[in-house]
């Protein structure tokens, strides 16, 4: 096992540029993009909740699908990004993690940063559409209690995986409706990023 890495050296601006080059040198889908972007604040604000590394956590957010784009099949997501960010350098921490948000990888997710990613990232596409579905495609429109609603409602964003959303919050040792509510507020930090500040605004 590789060592833990040492976040704080001044680099974390750096550090997010370049793991935004590389998300997009690899995905050229705009949604895909957008995701990405969402994941980050859920995991930033989830940094900061539970006493983590908010940079390290914000780019374990921002690339944990930068491969899907290109590589979209359960063959080679994640593992071709994995063999990617080895090659460009990156820690072993950032790469586990990344691996461990598939659950066909069989990569067990032991720290708060992985369950946190898993508990956050088809939460964060689910909250998205319903957001897009809402009159003013507006995030401001979106809470708790209205995501818990579509969640019940099987023909609504059906390749979302609802166990998933249940369980990732479970794991994180969270309320699933606090859990809701604060990934939407974390959302709505980026609403216009993520083209949700609404039509009235």
């Amino acid at each position: 096992m590789l060592g833990k890495t040492t976040w704080n050296q001044g680099k974390n601006m750096n550090e997010r540029d370049k793991a935004w080059g590389l998300l997009t040198e690899f995905t050229q889908s705009e949604s895909l993009r957008k995701h990405a972007l969402a994941v980050e604040a859920c995991m930033r604000a989830n940094a900061r909740k539970f006493g983590g590394e908010e940079e390290l956590w914000g780019i374990v957010g921002l690339l944990h699908d930068f491969d899907y784009d290109r590589f979209p099949s359960l063959d080679d997501h994640p593992y071709k990004g994995n063999e990617i960010l080895q090659e460009r350098g990156y820690s072993e921490e950032i790469r586990r993690a990344i691996l461990s948000h598939a659950e066909y990888t069989g990569v067990t997710r032991d720290t708060p940063m992985e369950k946190a990613l898993f508990a956050c990232d088809e939460l964060a596409g689910f909250i998205t559409a319903v957001a897009l579905v809402k009159p003013g495609k507006s995030l401001a429109e979106v809470d708790a209690k209205s995501v818990r609603k579509k969640m019940k409602d099987k023909a609504f964003a059906r390749s979302v995986n609802r166990d998933d959303i249940v369980n990732g919050a479970a794991a994180l040792g969270v309320d699933l409706e606090e859990h809701i509510a604060f990934c939407i507020e974390a959302l709505r930090s980026i609403a216009e990023q993520l083209g949700l500040q609404g039509t009235a605004s």
